[in-house]
């Protein structure tokens, strides 16, 4: 049986695997596909946040609303953090369920790095 510890370090793992799958995908200029990646960076990592203070969520939106509730509106983390998961959240479900989206380097290439802070800030919380 696992620990929730182990829960958290897999899932900030997991974060981190999906970030470098962004950066490799950015390199063959798959927009989309790095969008999708971002959000799943931030969406694992938030979710090792809920399973510290031991929030509970059972859906993407749900992650996000206790997200921007217990951390956001809290001041716990920045509201530029909020932001960028609210962005990512939108943009991975435009990419992947809205005909004809094609996303471009200038919109998705900054959100990177924003990530990658994005995690830094949330191991802060969880160490």
């Amino acid at each position: 049986m696992h620990s929730e510890d182990d829960l958290i370090k897999y899932r900030i793992q997991r974060a981190i695997e999906s970030l470098e799958e962004a950066r490799i995908l950015s390199q063959s200029n798959h927009w989309n596909t790095v969008a999708n990646r971002l959000y799943y960076a931030a969406f694992y990592a938030a979710n090792a946040l809920l399973v510290k203070f031991k929030l509970n969520s059972f859906s993407h939106s749900g992650t996000k609303t206790v997200f921007n509730q217990e951390f956001i509106k809290s001041g716990k983390l920045d509201r530029e953090h909020g932001k960028l998961y609210n962005n990512l959240f939108s943009k991975r479900h435009e990419s992947d369920y809205q005909d004809f989206q094609v996303f471009d380097e200038k919109t998705i290439s900054p959100l990177i790095v924003k990530v990658e802070d994005f995690i830094h800030a949330i191991e802060s919380l969880l160490y």
